[in-house]
Formats: C-alpha cells, structure tokens, sequence
C-alpha cells in the first residue's frame, strides 16, 4: 500500500471512528448512550451482530443490550447467554478476545436452538472509573472477514471513549435521582407538617417512599416484627399478592434483624429484585423500619443507593417527631380542657340542679293534688339521677382510663358511632376497672359489641343508652334504644353467643321491650 493510500485508510478510520464517538455522545441519556454504543461498535467495524452485556453486582452478567437481532429472532432463542460459556471468558480475565471461529474455543458451549450463526468474534471490556462495566462483544464481520488487530484497536478506543461517557450519563442519572429523592423528601415534610396521627403518617411515608423508589413493595414494620402497614407502588410491573408480600417479609427477616442491631441500611439481592431494609432513627416513635423491595435490573444502576434511602428516612423521622409532638400537645390541651370542663360541671352545673331539687321539694310541700307531689316527685328523681351522671362524667373525665374496663366500654361506644349515625350515652357506675376480673370483662365487652350491633342492624333507633354497673358483687350490662322495637323474640345468632356466656358465668340474660317504644337487653353476672 502506497503513503498515500496509507493516509486516505488513517482519514477514513478516524472520520468512522469519530463518527462512532459521536453518535454515543450525542446526549447523555443512559439507555440511549449503551444502545448507541453497540450500534456504533457493529458500523466501526463491520460487525453483523453485537451485545453489550452489563455486570451486576455480583461480577455476573445481567443484562444485554443487543443490536442486530429482530425482536422476532429475539423472541424464538430459547435462551439467552450466560457468563457460563465464552462471553464468561471476559468476565473472568477482561482483556481483549479475538477469534477466528468461536465455536472452536474451549469456553464454547454452543448456541440454543433458533440462536442465528455465528463465528468470528471480538470482545473487549467497557470500563467506567476503572471498573469493568460489562463487556462488548461483536461477531459475524461481513463478507466473511475477519476482525483483525486494526478492529481491536479501533473497538479499545471506542470502548475508552464509552466509558467516560458512561460515567457521565451514569452521574447525571444519580443527579436526577438524588433530585427527585431530595424533592419527594420535602413533599412528605409539608404534607406531614400539620400532622397529629402517627398511623396516618407511617402510611404516607410508605406512599412516600414507595413511589420515589420504584419499589414493588414497601412495609413498615416494628422491632417486634409486627406490620403496621403495606403499599403496594401503582406502576406497570404486576402487583405482588398478599402471599407473595408476606412470603418476602418473612424472608426479610435476617435482613430486618441486622438492621436493627446495627442501626444501619442492609442491603440483600437474591435474583431480581433486593430487600432494603431501612431503620427509622426517631426519638418520639422509636422502633420502626422501612423494608423496600426494588427490582434489581436497570441499566446501570445494579443496587439502590443506601444513602438516598439513608437521607430519605432522616427526613421522615424528624416528620415522624413532629406528628408525635402535636398529637401529645393535643393530648395536653385534651387533658386541659377535661379539667376545666369537669371543674365548671362541679362548680355550677351541678349546684343549680340542686337548688332547682330543692326549690321544687319545697314547692311540693305546699301542693296538695297527689298528681301534681307524684310528677314532683318525679322530676326530683329525675334530677338527682342527672346529678349522679354529672358526678360520674366529673371522674372520668379526671381519670386516665387507657387500657381499663371504663375505656374500653367507651372505646367500643365511640367505635359505633358511624355504624348508628348517633353518638350512644354511657352510664357506668360501680368500681369496674378493680371490681370485675379480667375474663369477665371480656365476655362484657363481647356482649356489648353484639348488643350494639344489634341496635344499628334491627332497631332504626336514634338514640341509645348503655349502663354498666358494680353493685352487690353482680356485674349488669343494660342496652336500651328507642327504635321499633320487638313484636316477637328474634332468631337468635349473635343472641345466642350472648345468652351461653351468662350462662357459663352464672347469670342471666333477658331481650324484653322498652317503654313506650324500643328495646332493653339485660345481661347480668355474678362477681364472687
């Protein structure tokens, strides 16, 4: 070859070789950047066929970009290539393969059925920051050529020149991301801003979390392992089932224990997808962690960065505090006011209804229609009944009841509210919370749900008192609405259940009407 073809080969290798640089650095879209990679490494040097298969975590290969290969050839290959057979050569020793006839290589183990024929080859390593990215490979040179030391040298550079852009695609991705982490961070501070539900917060913080993320499922769970919640992210993936939720929880569990032990973000991948357990430094709401399963393909991305996730939970935590804070400051003012209100009742309430008794018992004195001294009469028992509720209401609202028998009489009233559409009154008198034994409190507060049920399914009531009294050593539960009523004694089911656990106790049980209109159940056990 004279000089001057020698210049003409030079021109024409550095104008395709910088037409190939320029096609992978024409933006730094990362999927974009690696399909034109292949592309331009196939048009450098008149390859038919070319893959770039990319390192996972493991050192393996866990994707492939593909070029020259229709999605229907694609979709007939049985099976794709492992880092088992030749291309594993690179994987094992990246330098540069070349070859005559691959099928003749010690590491070839041949091709799955409907895999297209091929022959000559020429591998080299795609290195970002000094680590080995994936491999390119190349096959199948036109005309029946082969790739010689011209094209290794070609496709090295190309490969260099790959790598840096790579690298830059790669940091503007994580940039993006770390933007969009950062943003969603701030959405979940101002939407938890005026929070007092701790529940409500750990759920939004998962919605959270599990959008941002891309995750397949996002749990938060306790130290003791107890799930406070699940969410699901509404992508395109298929949404785990409960079982399969479940069946990764359970698996999650060394994970979770690590984590916790070691206060820190673990990390776990096992196939497709990895378990990223995050733990919630909160001061107020200790000892919660967030488990995030996220798909472990993505172009260049192998595994969730631990610190996105790290700064994520910070922010939740301190959001996470504040709800804390507001709820006890609620809880503050609640007790506060109970205490005024309660101070105002004895004060004045109660000392008017008394002078008003007073003043009507003098006034009967002076009647003499027996009519009139029986309605007096009446009005003064109805009155004295009025002081005793007041009295009784006084208490409680000066008692902290959480996790006694009175609460939980209460707590199941309130938990009916907008079954009944009303809010039901509650009398209770007597020393329940000391005077009742645990096993009978709960056949109490079983009864009372079924009683309460009843009302809201059968009565059309809009109104409803429920009594319970201490008093010579018997526990009585009294139900009464003023709805329809009963014309006959109803099919007992749930009745039933409430008859047999008197019964076992060595009570009574009764369903009767209620004057004028209604119902009054009546359930009544002895407490020696």
């Amino acid at each position: 070859m004279s000089t001057s073809e020698q210049g003409i080969s030079v021109d024409q290798d550095a104008r395709a070789l910088l037409d190939a640089i320029a096609m992978i650095t024409s933006d730094l879209d990362l999927r974009g950047a690696l399909d034109r990679l292949v592309q331009a490494a196939c048009a450098l040097t008149d390859a038919q066929y070319g893959v770039l298969g990319l390192l996972d975590a493991d050192g393996e290969i866990g994707e492939f970009v593909i070029h020259g290969v229709d999605d229907e050839t694609r979709a007939r290959i049985a099976s794709m290539p492992t880092s088992k057979g030749l291309l594993g050569v690179l994987v094992d020793d990246p330098r540069p393969l070349r070859l005559d006839d691959l099928n003749a290589h010690e590491r070839a183990i041949g091709f799955p059925p409907n895999h297209p024929p091929m022959t000559t080859f020429l591998g080299v390593p795609v290195r970002v920051q000094g680590n080995v990215f994936g491999n390119l490979y190349l096959t199948e040179k036109r005309d029946g050529q082969r790739f010689d030391e011209h094209d290794e040298s070609m496709l090295e550079v190309l490969a260099q020149v790959a790598g840096f852009v790579i690298g830059n695609a790669h940091s503007q991705l994580q940039s993006q991301r770390r933007q969009i982490w950062l943003e969603a961070s701030l959405v979940l501070s101002h939407a938890l801003e005026d929070s007092d539900d701790v529940p409500v917060a750990l759920r939004q913080v998962a919605a959270g979390l599990c959008q941002v993320a891309d995750a397949l499922v996002v749990a938060v769970i306790q130290a003791d392992g107890g799930v406070v919640c699940v969410e699901h992210c509404d992508g395109d993936r298929p949404r785990l089932s409960d079982a399969e939720v479940d069946a990764v929880l359970a698996s999650a569990g060394p994970v979770i224990a690590e984590s916790a032990q070691s206060q820190r973000v673990v990390i776990a991948a096992a196939g497709d997808r990895a378990t990223v357990v995050v733990p919630m430094l909160s001061r107020l709401v200790p000892g919660h962690s967030l488990v995030v399963v996220v798909p472990t393909a993505g172009i260049g991305v192998s595994l969730p960065d631990a610190e996105l996730f790290v700064a994520y939970a910070d922010q939740a935590s301190l959001a996470l505090d504040r709800a804390q804070g507001l709820s006890e400051r609620q809880e503050h003012m609640l007790v506060a006011d109970r205490d005024r209100i309660a101070r105002d009742l004895h004060d004045t309430v109660i000392q008017r209804i008394f002078a008003t008794a007073l003043q009507l018992q003098g006034l009967r004195r002076t009647v003499l229609v027996e009519e009139v001294q029986g309605r007096l009469d009446e009005a003064v028992s109805e009155l004295n009944t009025t002081i005793r509720d007041i009295r009784s209401t006084i208490f409680e609202l000066k008692r902290d009841d959480a996790g006694s028998l009175k609460g939980e009489v209460r707590g199941l009233a309130r938990e009916y509210i907008p079954v009944l559409g009303f809010t039901p009154f509650v009398r209770l008198r007597g020393n329940l919370d000391s005077g009742v034994p645990r096993d009978v409190a709960e056949h109490l507060v079983a009864t009372l749900r079924e009683a309460l049920s009843n009302v809201a399914r059968h009565a059309d009531a809009d109104a409803c008192v429920v009594e319970v009294e201490v008093s010579n050593e018997r526990l009585t539960l009294r139900v009464s609405d003023n709805g329809r009523g009963i014309t006959e004694m109803p099919t007992e089911s749930g009745l039933r259940n409430v008859r047999r656990r008197a019964l076992d106790l060595g009570g009574k049980f009764s369903l009767r009407p209620e004057d004028p209109h209604g119902t009054l159940l009546e359930w009544q056990v002895p407490l020696s």
